[in-house]
Order: structure tokens, then C-alpha cells, then sequence
């Protein structure tokens, strides 16, 4: 395999094992490191965490915030999942069947623009407060009255500052009543209150009383949480270590699980050997050698989950070279997809080219794309860039992307196009993007959440008001530039078409004319995530939309037999 497919090395992280063992409340640390090269083995000597712990390893490196109203990114949803309740949430297996949380049940309006949630008796917030409708209510406005990240989708569904206590109303201690502005698919809606941290309860008197200048809590909630959910937050430190332990009251019935202790950890080979010992629980994040090597290892799982999101190349059209279609389309020739597919996304994603997700009835066939280095060339030179340009590539300095965009960055030199690599933060190169400061990012993201076509192509392609004021950073086409508003319309209508076979057939007419167009964004590949664990480990299920909830997990007494897949 050509050499930019091949895994970057890395030294070892400095693991700083009495500080960790003390803080995970785990014995028998190593004090080895696993050797640079994969293939040679090391004898380990499993020993064990406590049996009413899980100790997870992850990459806390976009982990930013834990308040529901701006907290993005995937890391953030399953913190939130356990540290809060929703009112409705999707089932792990089937994500088109809406299931009680907080309401107990609901109702759609006969015309589509309202819905009625019944909430629970019982239900209380870890301060013991009782979980109201008024406290549903107020977290919805909040979300609408910081304007931060999170509102984008209630802002699409028509909410605002202003209307959103007219709109969004507690008819009294049980009941929630939403008005919907603007018609819209009541389905979205109901998937977004499934799936959005933006929908997380929360406890509006204890917010309220960390309230600054104000601020609505925002400060205090950055570290802290006021929620309802199976975990209580004791605290996370950003980059480092975030601790939940089981919130007793719960009305589902405490946890399984006394606590749960996610460790930021980012190197592969240190998270190997701590699950090899039995330092760990559960591990993500690893490299995909090393996943091969774990699923042929007794007592391990390889859990895997399709997501949403995507990865994807994206181009700048506010840069005069993008924003010519020839050369849009010259960089969508000069992806070598397959290999890419074959040799950096095993474990991390599947091949899919077009914005809508895998699995869904509107998603068309591939369209083919491959790596065509003379079509790439004649487009240029029509182009007038026969000579080929400078330019940058943004990316998270993390597996896969960095692997993504050494690769990208070979086979655009095939044609003249060089490239310089920019790895960062998760914040540096969306942020870049956020500013519409930038030329091309390898990044993912797009939605996805929501089991519906519109959640991707509203992130996606989706961009009402192209002006820099305008400021729609959560909508990744405003990110680009990318203005369409033939495409706009139909993204809009094909939203509102009540009739099912009617709207699938919209939606495929978008992918088609998304190609057309040559849109910007260019899907590579769609989110898998893999999880490692101990088979001591049980009754975990990851999530699709990434609500995956521990309050069922618990740990066998003793490992149950050889190596398994999830």
C-alpha cells in the first residue's frame, strides 16, 4: 500500500500513573509502555478495576464545554445522555422508533404544527427537585436566548428569542406544549428532541443560582451540570479526567454502575496495554493495527456503530480558485476514495460519496467517483490552472484525518495542486472554518443525528443567507460559501412534502442536483465508531445518534471466554 496510507507513528504518552490511579480508584498500573513496533508482543499480566467502576480511555481534545446550549461534537452527546434526561428518546437499534424518556407520552397536532408531551410523576433532578414542565420549557429558551451553536436547528424550525415563551409553554406541572412557527416534518422536530444536547432537561432553579451578569448559568454549566439523568457529574477537568458517579434517585432505578471514570488519553498503543492488563474497561480512539491485534486478544470486544456524520474534503468558495466549479470538481477527481477506504477508514468509517446518510430509504447509489488524475488535468487547464496552485490543508491532528489529508495531499500533487498540511486542534480547524478563514479542511461533520435526510443536508448544503454578517456557523455550507438557492428550495420543500414516496423522491432529486452543482463538501466516508472493552463488560450498546447510556451497563465478575465482536 502506497506509504501516506500507512498509520502515523507517535511516541507514547507520559501516562502519569499514580495521579491516574488514584483519581480512577484502579490497582495494578503499568509501568510499561507497549513497543513502537505493533508486531512485537508483550507478556501482560491482566489485573482488574473495581467491579462497580467502568474506566474508559478516550480523547477529550474537542471537549470543550458540557452546557447543553453550546456543547458540540460527539464526545459531549454521551456525557450529556448520562448526565441528563430528554423528554423522547430513539431507540439503539432502530432509530426511526421515538421511545418515552421524560414524557411518558406525546401527541401530534392534526395539522403537524404542534406536539403535546405528558411528563412522568416521580421524575427528580439530582439537587431532589422534581422534574417540571416549566423546567423543559425554560431549558428550550435558554437554548434560543444564548443564540449559541445549538440553536441553529430550533432557529431552522422557526423558534426565536422572542417567540420561544410563546411558542414553547408549560401548560402546567405535566405538560409541555410546542407550537411549531413555520411548517416543518413534526418528525425532525420530534428526532432533534431525541438526539440534540440542545434538548437535555435541565434544572432551572439550580442554574439559575450560578447565574452571573446574566449569563443564564452558562459559566458555572461549562464544568458543571443540573440535570436528571442516571450519573451525577463530580467533576471533569478539561484534557485530563471527568468522573460521574450513579445518581441514586434516579426513576429509572440507580445505575448499575457506582461510577464511571473517562480518562483523556490519546496515544493507541498506551490504551492497548492498559486494556491488555486490565487498567481499563473500555477504550476508543485506537488505531486501526491496534484494533486488529485487540480483536484476536481473549476477553476483548470490538464494538462497532454506524453514526451519522461524515468525513469529508471541503473547499473554500469565498477563495476565487474554489469558487470556480471546474476546479471543485478537479479536487473531487483527485480523491483516491477506494484507497482511502481500504486502507485508513477500516474501524473508522465506510465509503459513502453523497451527503445523505447510509440506511436511508432517500440515499442514492454511490455515484462512482474515483481517483482520475487526466480528467483532474483537463479541468484545471480549462480553468486556466494548468500549472496547478498553492494551497493549505486544515486538519485535527488525529487518526483518521491526519492519514485523510496526507493522502488528499499526494494524489492533488499528481496534478500540480501542492499543498501544505496544517494539522491543529479540533478547535483551530473548525474554528478556521467558523471564520470562513481557510482553503481546503479534511473534517467531519454534517448532522446526522436525526434518521432523516434533512439532518445532513441542512449541515451539509443548506445555507439561506451567504453574507459573512449573517454569521450561520453551525451550517456548514455557510462555512463554505456555498449558495444555491435552487438548491435551498428544494432542501425547503422537500422538508414540508407530506406524502412519504413523494419526499423520497425529492430528496433524491437534491443529491443529484448537490452533484451537479459540484457542492463544496466532499463526503469521503461515514462515521463508524469503535469501541474496545473488556468482555467483563455488559449490557453495553452504543448508539447510532451517540446517546449511548450506561445506566444499564454492569461488569461480570470474571471474564467470560475469548475474544468478540459487538
Amino acid at each position: 500500500m502506497p506509504s501516506q496510507f500507512e498509520s502515523m507513528p507517535s511516541s507514547p504518552a507520559l501516562l502519569h500513573r499514580r495521579q491516574w490511579m488514584a483519581m480512577a480508584l484502579t490497582a495494578g498500573a503499568a509501568t510499561a509502555l507497549w513497543p513502537a513496533a505493533h508486531a512485537v508482543a508483550v507478556q501482560v499480566t491482566p489485573s482488574a478495576t473495581p467491579q462497580d467502576q467502568l474506566i474508559m480511555g478516550i480523547s477529550m481534545n474537542n471537549l470543550l464545554s458540557l452546557d447543553p446550549a453550546g456543547a458540540t461534537g460527539n464526545g459531549v452527546v454521551e456525557i450529556a445522555a448520562n448526565l441528563y434526561d430528554f423528554l423522547i428518546e430513539l431507540h439503539p437499534e432502530d432509530t426511526t422508533r421515538i421511545e418515552p424518556g421524560l414524557a411518558q407520552r406525546w401527541e401530534v397536532g392534526g395539522d403537524g404544527r404542534s406536539l403535546v408531551f405528558h411528563l412522568r410523576e416521580g421524575a427528580r433532578f439530582q439537587s431532589g427537585a422534581p422534574v417540571t414542565a416549566q423546567d423543559a420549557a425554560w431549558s428550550l429558551h435558554r437554548v434560543l436566548r444564548l443564540n449559541l451553536a445549538l440553536a441553529t436547528p430550533w432557529k431552522g424550525y422557526g423558534f426565536t428569542a422572542k417567540n420561544a415563551e410563546r411558542q414553547i409553554r408549560a401548560l402546567d406541572e405535566r405538560t409541555l406544549r410546542i407550537d411549531l412557527p413555520i411548517a416543518t416534518d413534526p418528525k425532525m422536530v420530534l428526532y432533534t428532541l431525541a438526539t440534540s444536547v440542545s434538548a437535555a432537561v435541565l434544572d432551572r432553579q439550580t442554574v439559575l443560582l450560578h447565574e452571573k451578569d446574566g449569563d443564564l448559568g452558562a459559566a458555572w454549566l461549562n464544568t458543571h451540570a443540573a440535570g436528571s439523568g442516571a450519573f451525577r457529574l463530580d467533576q471533569w477537568r478539561a484534557k485530563e479526567i471527568l468522573m460521574m458517579s450513579r445518581f441514586d434517585g434516579y426513576w429509572r432505578g440507580p445505575a448499575r454502575l457506582r461510577r464511571v471514570v473517562m480518562r483523556h488519553m490519546t496515544e493507541s498503543q498506551s490504551l492497548r496495554l492498559m486494556l491488555a492488563r486490565g487498567d481499563l474497561d473500555m477504550a476508543t480512539g485506537l488505531s486501526v493495527p491496534d484494533i486488529q491485534a485487540l480483536k484476536t486478544t481473549p476477553g476483548m470486544v470490538v464494538h462497532t456503530v454506524q453514526r451519522g456524520t461524515m468525513y469529508y474534503v471541503a473547499m473554500s468558495m469565498q477563495d476565487s480558485k474554489f469558487a470556480d466549479p471546474r476546479v471543485r470538481q478537479a479536487v473531487r477527481s483527485l480523491i483516491d476514495y477506494q484507497g482511502i477506504d481500504r486502507a485508513v477508514m477500516p474501524f473508522y468509517g465506510r465509503l459513502q460519496q453523497r451527503p445523505v446518510p447510509l440506511g436511508l430509504s432517500a440515499t442514492l447509489p454511490q455515484p462512482g467517483y474515483v481517483l482520475d488524475v487526466p480528467a483532474a488535468r483537463a479541468l484545471l487547464a480549462q480553468a486556466g490552472l494548468g500549472d496547478g496552485f498553492d494551497t493549505t490543508i486544515r486538519v485535527v491532528a488525529e487518526a483518521p484525518f491526519i492519514n485523510i489529508a496526507t493522502s488528499v495531499q499526494s494524489t492533488l500533487a499528481q496534478a500540480g495542486i501542492r499543498a501544505s498540511v496544517l494539522p491543529g486542534t479540533g478547535n483551530q480547524v473548525y474554528g478556521a472554518m467558523r471564520e470562513r478563514k481557510f482553503e481546503i479542511v479534511v473534517g467531519r461533520g454534517g448532522g446526522g443525528a436525526e434518521p432523516h435526510p434533512h439532518s445532513s443536508l441542512r449541515a451539509l448544503a443548506y445555507n439561506p443567507d451567504n453574507r459573512d454578517a449573517a454569521r450561520l456557523t453551525n451550517f456548514q455550507g455557510w462555512r463554505t460559501g456555498f449558495y444555491s438557492p435552487r438548491l435551498n428550495g428544494m432542501i425547503e420543500q422537500a422538508l414540508l412534502e407530506p406524502d412519504p414516496g413523494a419526499q423520497q423522491r425529492a430528496y433524491q432529486a437534491i443529491q443529484r442536483v448537490y452533484e451537479d452543482e459540484v457542492g463544496p463538501i466532499l463526503p469521503i466516508s461515514q462515521m463508524v465508531e469503535t469501541v474496545v472493552y473488556r468482555n467483563t463488560v455488559q449490557g453495553y450498546v452504543g448508539h447510532p445518534s451517540a446517546t449511548t447510556r450506561l445506566h444499564g451497563v454492569f461488569k461480570a465478575s470474571a471474564p467470560l471466554g475469548a475474544a468478540g465482536h459487538g
